[in-house]
Order: structure tokens, then C-alpha cells, then sequence
């Protein structure tokens, strides 16, 4: 795991950058340049410790790369490549070298990687399917720079904002897909790669990769076979991810069947096993579940208390990680767990990716059943006269709050049921928001999309999730918050092959009546012990609420209550008066959230953007 930068027309500071990017590679930094490029790389060395220095060249290639290609000795065999060391960078640089940007399709692994090809006089850049690894880069016709942190890249340019990606993320909760907080910066989509002659400088992206493609694919194999098919996939993966590592790999053991599977699995290719299972202040406390799991499997146990006793020092630190306003609080345990996970392995397994492969979220089971996406004129009606009758909800995870917000999505059609079914933020109350629909003319475009194919409702909404919400937030949250301590993450069912199997099984094999990720549980019952297997998704319970009313309140309130705050530009500021003050008919949960999103761009503002 690494970090990487490079540029193209444009001087770069290297002290800064190492400043920058320090945490995601301490072991090493090294600089190589020619002519008008610069290449930059931070080194965590976890694999091939002598031989996988980089920059790395071969012949008229070099490479900077950031992740893990997880079956690169598997690449090698398959097409004779006749490698010096046993680096997956080499494997990379010598597949590119035989097959230009097609060697891709056979990784399994998490990349963004930079390669400089000194005959064509071009770089190629390209992401991994899910988009576990990050790549900004900034063009702006005449010059060309890239890097692993929006944060770091922020430093060797003097960007301006983009406020309409601004409103989106305020709308929505996250950037989507390319965009970022500033005017000609973008990120590299999950999937794709990009061509740039180094003179003239362009920008050529292209899409390698889509789930959309397997969403279409649709399977015959029976259920058994399927069970066996993912059991016999999940242990290719897993093994591949223990075993490509020169250093001891540890795994996240939480009390869900995701973490739980991939530990059980895990044990088999790694006898002595370190997990973890967080303990921490909240409404539910999942590590008795979790030591079940490791009592069962005899794995080195630690349960790692966290505290927030310190939030209100460490939140700004926390959010100004990201580079750019993020929403999601779970940021927070994230990053605490990372830190003190750290202190036992630098390489850690996680169950990242199984909700949205398999189908592991509540708000699946009513898709499963109809698609929301184009109701009738009877659901709609019955729903909308629902909807005005009942109370807002105080309550995350009751029944009562998953009926109001099924009421609530039933009554909208296309885009918009998607926004009310996930985030949920400022849905019913957009018109106090500043900008307007075209803020999500790209988001709509590709949701028309996905939403005129031949998906069921429950693939198309698995389908934007992916794309969205894993691309867009998850993953983010949890590379920031691992590499910020220099922690690698692996995650196994983010694989190359239950990606490209997993999306075409029918729907039934994932919500079965009201029981989500359906098919995992029935594997699961043949690793792990009973109590866990019907357990409800959890997930980290944040104590949000009494964050913005207790702890943190008056900082809050110094940040983003001033006349003068840069989030009233993106909020009608009598409205936010009214969330504040508690003056307005909405849930304790849906007030927090919206008061978070705002924090989180104020905090940004303030300490990232307006920084020296």
C-alpha cells in the first residue's frame, strides 16, 4: 500500500508532498523525473520488501503504484511472463508491456496506478473495479497533476471551489462519481483509466469496467450450486489476501456474518490469526457476538475499546483527513479502530462490499418485492396520503422509522426515491437548498439509465449503491481511515470473481421474504455459530444525536451558526435557524444528519480549503 503523485507542465514540492503523504508510505520515498514529468512515490512495503522499490522500470515502462494485485503470480503463469522478482508491481509493469490497458481484466486486486510510456510518450492511469484505492488529478489544458489525497494535491495548487459540486454533495452526502470540491480537478472513476500525452497534455478517461454488465448476466445455477460457487470463491479470495503479504495479516471481526465469514475462512490459511472487534460507547455492543467467532476458531483475540472521550480534540483532525467535506460519521469509530488495530498488524482483512453484493441492507427487502422506481398511480396515492398523516420518527433503527421512509419513498418517482431510500438527509426539504436540479443532471442521467434496462427493481438500486454509495462514500471512509495510520485493508468479497458473479444471480438468492443477504447466511451456517446468522445488520452505532446536542454542540454551533458561515450559501439560513432551534416537524436522526453535513463542509472550509 502507497501513495503516489506525479505531474506533467508543473513543478511539484516534493518536502510538502512527503509532508502530505507521509502516512500512507513511511517506509520509503523516492522521485524520478524526465523532462516535463515527475513522478512521486511513497512506499508501505508489504509485499517483496527487497525487490518492489519503486518507481519501477522495464524497458521503455515505468510505473508508481498504489495497492495490491492479489493473484499476480496466477498472471504471470497464465500469460509467461518471465518476472526477476516476486513484486505484483512487476507483474504489472511486464502485463502492461504484453497487453496494453487489457492486462486490467485480469487483476484481482485494489490499484491506482501511474505507468510512463517513454515510446508512445504518454501516462497511463487506472483504478481498480470497486475503487478501494483513491486518484485525484487536476487539468487544466496547459499542465497535468495527480495524487493518491485530495488534501496533498490541494497544497501544490492554488484551486478554486466548485460550488455547484458543492450543492451536490450537500443534496446527497457524497461527491458523485468524478467530481470534487474543486474547478478542474476530478477523481478517476472506479473502473476506468485514463490516457495523457505528455504534450500536448489531454485527458482521454475510459470506462474498463462495469458492474452494470453483470447485473445483465443473468445465472442458471441452481441454489446449491450458487452457495457452493460463492464458498468456493470466497476462499480463493480470501487466501489470495493472506497469502500475498510478507507481513502478518489481521483481521476486523465484528458480530455480522461478512466479517464473520471472512475470519472463519481466513483461520484455515492463517493459524495464528490476530482479530479485532471494536467495543465502544453506543446502543448496541456487538463484541460478545464477535468472541464466539474467535473462541469458536481459536484466533489471538483483542477487543479494542474506544472512547470519545477526546471527539471533541480529535473530530476536526478527523474530517480534515478526507481532503474534502464528508459527510459520513462513521468516519469517526473508523478512524479510532484503525489507529488502535494498527498497533498489532499493518495488514487487516474486512467484510467491505458484502451488503452491496449480496444484499445486505433493510431498505433491499421492499425492492426485492416491486420496483419503487416506477410505481403506479395506486401505490403512489396510497403512500402520499400515508405519508401526510404520520409523525416523524425519533428512531434510526425501528420498524416505525423504516415504514415512514417506505411511505415517504413510495410517494416519489424516479431520482428522487433513490435520494429518499439512502441518504435521506435533506430529502423533503430541498427546496431550501441552493441550486437546482441540473446540481444532479449527471446523477439523473445515469439513474434514467440504469432505470429504463431490463434490471429488477432490486438490481437497480443494488446497482446505484454500488456505484454510488461504496464508491463514492464507503470506500473513501475506510481508506482514509486505515491509511491515515498506515493500515492496509483488504477485502475479499470486493473480489475480481464474485463481482462478476454475484450481480446475476436472481434476486431471490439475496432477499429471500424478509431475510437480507440470504445466500451469505446460508453459507454461514456452515462456519459460524447459529446466534450470529440472523442477526440484523448493525454496523457501527453512532451516537449522533448526542454528538450535535451534547458533546461537540458548541463547536458545532460556532462553526456553522455565524451570519457570516460559508455553509449558508449552499441552505436558506432561516431554515438552518429553524433545524437548530429545533422549529421545524422532523426526526432527532434526520436533524443530525443535516446538521452533520453541514459541519463536515464547514470544517473543510475552514481548515483544508482556507488553510495556507
Amino acid at each position: 500500500m502507497c501513495g503516489i503523485a506525479g505531474s506533467i507542465n508543473h513543478p511539484l514540492n516534493i518536502p510538502l508532498l512527503t509532508k502530505n503523504l507521509f502516512h500512507r508510505g513511511p517506509d520509503e520515498q523516492t522521485t524520478f523525473t524526465e523532462g516535463n514529468l515527475i513522478l512521486h512515490h511513497h512506499r508501505l512495503a508489504i509485499l517483496d520488501i527487497a525487490g518492489g522499490r519503486q518507481p519501477m522500470h522495464f524497458e521503455h515502462l515505468t510505473i508508481i503504484f498504489n495497492g495490491e494485485i492479489y493473484n499476480h503470480l496466477e498472471v504471470r503463469a497464465k500469460h509467461g511472463l518471465a518476472c526477476k522478482t516476486n513484486s505484483d508491481t512487476e507483474t504489472i509493469l511486464y502485463a502492461y508491456n504484453r497487453l496494453g490497458a487489457k492486462c486490467l481484466d485480469d487483476f484481482d486486486g485494489m490499484f491506482a496506478l501511474a505507468i510512463y510510456d517513454r515510446k508512445k510518450n504518454e501516462l497511463f492511469l487506472a483504478r481498480d473495479r470497486a475503487g478501494k484505492k483513491p486518484l485525484y488529478y487536476y487539468h487544466d489544458g496547459k499542465s497535468f497533476v495527480f495524487c493518491s489525497e485530495l488534501g496533498a494535491l490541494k497544497q501544490q495548487l492554488p484551486l478554486e471551489i466548485n460550488e455547484q459540486h458543492l450543492q451536490q454533495y450537500v443534496r446527497m452526502g457524497y461527491f458523485y462519481k468524478s467530481s470534487t470540491p474543486y474547478k478542474n480537478v476530478w477523481e478517476l472513476e472506479a473502473g476506468s483509466y485514463a490516457y495523457v500525452p505528455v504534450q500536448p497534455v489531454e485527458v482521454k478517461v475510459q470506462r474498463w469496467w462495469d458492474i452494470h454488465t453483470f447485473y445483465r448476466q443473468r445465472s442458471t445455477d441452481d441454489f446449491d450450486h450458487a452457495v457452493a460457487k460463492v464458498d468456493q470463491l470466497l476462499h480463493q479470495a480470501v487466501k489470495r489476501r493472506v497469502e500475498s503479504s510478507d507481513l502478518e495479516v489481521g483481521s476486523f471481526l465484528s458480530g455480522g456474518i461478512d466479517s464473520g465469514l471472512v475470519t472463519a475462512i481466513a483461520k484455515t490459511y492463517n493459524p495464528t490469526l490476530k482479530t479485532f472487534t471494536v467495543s465502544f460507547e453506543g446502543e448496541y455492543d456487538e463484541a460478545p457476538l464477535a468472541k464466539l467467532v474467535a473462541d469458536r476458531y481459536h484466533t489471538h483475540h483483542s477487543e479494542i475499546k474506544i472512547s470519545f472521550d477526546n471527539l471533541l480534540n480529535d473530530v476536526e483532525g478527523i474530517l480534515t483527513n478526507y481532503g474534502e467535506p464528508f459527510f459520513d460519521s462513521s468516519a469517526i469509530p473508523s478512524y479510532y479502530v484503525s489507529r488502535e488495530a494498527r498497533k498489532h498488524v499493518t495488514v487487516i482483512l474486512n467484510g467491505d462490499g458484502g451488503d452491496e453484493i449480496f444484499g445486505g441492507y433493510r431498505r433491499y427487502v421492499p425492492f426485492a418485492k416491486y420496483d419503487f422506481f416506477n410505481p403506479g398511480m395506486m401505490i403512489k396515492g396510497i403512500a402520499s396520503a400515508a405519508h401526510a398523516v404520520l409523525p416523524a420518527p425519533n428512531s434510526k433503527k425501528s420498524k416505525y422509522n423504516f415504514l415512514y421512509r417506505l411511505s415517504d419513498m413510495a410517494r416519489k418517482k424516479g431520482l428522487a426515491v433513490y435520494l429518499s431510500s439512502t441518504i435521506d438527509s435533506f430529502e423533503e426539504y430541498e427546496r431550501y437548498l441552493e441550486g437546482n436540479e441540473n446540481v444532479l443532471h449527471e446523477v439523473a442521467v445515469d439513474f434514467n439509465g440504469i432505470n429504463k434496462s431490463s434490471l429488477s427493481g432490486l438490481q437497480k438500486i443494488m446497482n446505484m449503491d454500488f456505484d454510488n454509495i461504496l464508491a463514492g462514500n464507503l470506500l473513501v471512509k475506510m481508506d482514509i481511515a486505515t491509511m491515515a495510520h498506515s493500515l492496509e485493508g483488504r477485502s475479499p468479497l470486493l473480489c475480481k470473481e464474485l463481482l462478476e458473479y454475484v450481480p446475476g444471480l436472481p434476486d431471490p438468492y439475496k432477499i429471500s421474504g424478509k431475510q437480507t443477504k440470504y445466500i451469505l447466511r446460508k453459507l454461514a451456517g456452515k462456519y459460524l455459530p447459529a446466534e450470529l446468522i440472523h442477526q440484523p445488520k448493525r454496523g457501527f452505532e453512532i451516537p449522533l444525536k448526542k454528538w450535535v446536542d451534547g458533546q461537540l454542540n458548541t463547536m458545532i454551533k460556532d462553526y456553522i451558526m455565524p451570519a457570516n458561515a460559508y455553509c449558508r450559501n449552499f441552505i436558506d439560513p432561516q431554515f438552518l435557524n429553524k433545524v437548530w432551534n429545533r422549529t421545524i416537524k422532523t426526526g432527532d436522526e434526520k436533524r443530525a444528519k443535516m446538521i452533520w453535513t453541514l459541519f463536515a463542509l464547514e470544517v473543510w472550509h475552514k481548515k483544508v480549503y482556507s488553510r495556507n
